[in-house]
């Protein structure tokens, strides 16, 4: 069989010679070939979704796993159980604001300042020795600081694309 233009390459494999037919994609110039980035309300709406949801399993995590996961991460009750009540205060902070028609650029920007402290200080806690956390604590809070720092820094770029698509925006 002979390959015609568009039909993609033709060849004879395995010992019967069977045919197959292999389709190759092409782009023309100016034509994306990744899908184009999300616009600043998708992206900030959809970060502060996921950030919400995630602090609010963060809590319960701590609430519920605060006394077993101590010894394991050297993380005293006395820290995570105030830390457990305060995240769904949050997670429902987040969740409001996500849910706004039109996204508030004050509070959004309370919650890229208080990740970003937050991270910190989860780096401080854990620079500082001020508990007497475990190598897995140690690993358990570098990660959370991480993990907050990404947040801050996505939902940054989220509402500075919302502020280019929606100007005037308070």
């Amino acid at each position: 069989m002979r390959p015609r233009p568009g039909d993609g390459i033709v060849s004879a494999t395995g010992p019967r010679h069977e045919e197959t037919r292999t389709t190759t994609t092409t782009t023309t110039p100016g034509t994306a070939a990744r899908p184009a980035p999300a616009t600043g309300p998708d992206l900030l709406r959809k970060v502060l979704r996921i950030d919400g949801w995630s602090t609010a399993a963060f809590g319960v995590l701590m609430l519920a796993g605060g006394k077993p996961l101590s010894a394991p991460l050297g993380i005293p009750t006395a820290w995570s159980t105030p830390i457990g009540l305060a995240m769904p205060g949050g997670a429902a902070a987040l969740a409001l604001i996500a849910g706004c028609p039109r996204i508030p650029i004050g509070p959004t920007t309370a919650v890229i300042a208080g990740n970003t402290l937050s991270s910190a200080a989860l780096l401080l806690l854990t620079l500082s020795h001020l508990l007497p956390l475990t190598p897995l604590g140690t690993a358990f809070l570098l990660i959370g600081a991480v993990v907050v720092a990404v947040y801050a820094a996505l939902e940054y770029v989220g509402l500075r694309r919302y502020l280019r698509t929606a100007p005037g925006q308070n």
